[in-house]
């Protein structure tokens, strides 16, 4: 992997607290939120800017461990009043959560005004927030190289129309499975992938939980297993961070869309090669409650997972 590159990422979406509970045990009133996932695993690759919005109850002590991180903050609202609050629990299936309860507090009202800092980056990664403000968000950023994005059911169905005047703009999707089908309204994989890129991003991957993920490009489809983990436990977050990983190893090794149209191999190698990277971040994540794990996460401990990956995933010709 290359050493890090000034190509900063903006990230807009959630930070909050989460109340979990998961057959490993339980965790009150952790941190949580897409962004700060995200951010926590793609600042081991490039520098990350964030817009978002939390309450004065906010640990601000956080907030200085995030700039230590190569972590803008300066882009995060603090807003009178408590931040956003998920309840949630998972049962023996790990791969859906079940919300308990949901308070949006400062997040109800929370209007994404990018100070003039962040409006060059170019690289844009729309966490799963109103379709109407990541549109909002992106009238705002100038000459942007790469936008991925982020969506879930609620959305899907609540703003069809408003989520797809987002996708229009949209160079790489990362949903999961049943999100996939939801907005396709198909029932296989690759037909699900091949209606979603008419919608506009001509990228999409679907994750899978304990089964991988599935990469489609223009040019064809990567399967990735799960890295394997002997215990789960909390899998909130796993697939922010591995966007985060996508992400981050995107930006810093050049990627925009101009590559797709000049070098579409090397394009979709290099898109594969970002999804073996989201596969071993996320397998982290699930190894402790909120950002524990990835606030202790080094850059050698993951080439030495991928390494490991890498292996098991080999295969010598016949």
């Amino acid at each position: 992997m290359n050493s890090k590159k000034n190509r900063p990422i903006l990230t807009v979406g959630s930070m909050a607290f989460d109340s979990v509970r998961t057959p490993a045990g339980r965790a009150d009133q952790v941190l949580g939120g897409s962004v700060n996932y995200f951010s926590l695993a793609a600042s081991l690759f490039s520098p990350i800017k964030i817009v978002a919005v939390v309450g004065d109850d906010f640990p601000k002590d956080h907030l200085n461990f995030l700039s230590r991180r190569d972590i803008d903050v300066s882009g995060i609202q603090v807003a009178k009043g408590k931040t956003f609050h998920w309840v949630g629990e998972y049962d023996t299936n790990l791969n859906e959560a079940k919300t308990l309860a949901t308070a949006l507090n400062v997040f109800e009202h929370f209007d994404p005004k990018l100070p003039e800092s962040h409006k060059d980056c170019p690289v844009v990664f729309l966490a799963n927030i109103d379709p109407v403000l990541q549109t909002q968000v992106l009238n705002q950023v100038n000459g942007h190289e790469l936008v991925a994005c982020d969506s879930m059911n609620f959305w899907i169905t609540g703003k069809p129309s408003e989520l797809k005047e987002t996708l229009k703009r949209v160079d790489l999707l990362c949903i999961n499975e049943k999100e996939a089908f939801l907005l396709s309204d198909e029932k296989s994989l690759e037909k699900a992938a091949r209606k979603i890129q008419t919608m506009g991003p001509s990228n999409i991957i679907i994750k899978r939980g304990e089964y991988g993920s599935a990469l489609f490009t223009p040019n064809g489809a990567f399967l990735a297993p799960a890295y394997l983990i002997d215990e789960v436990i909390d899998p909130t977050g796993a697939g922010d961070s591995f966007a985060g990983a996508v992400v981050g190893y995107l930006a810093e090794n050049g990627a925009k869309r101009d590559m797709m149209k000049h070098d579409p191999n090397g394009w979709d190698q290099l898109l594969r090669r970002a999804v073996v990277y989201g596969t071993v971040m996320a397998s982290f994540t699930i190894q402790d409650f909120s950002i524990g794990r990835l606030k202790t996460l080094s850059r050698e401990e993951l080439m030495h997972r991928r390494e490991k990956f890498m292996k098991m995933m080999s295969v010598s010709q016949a």
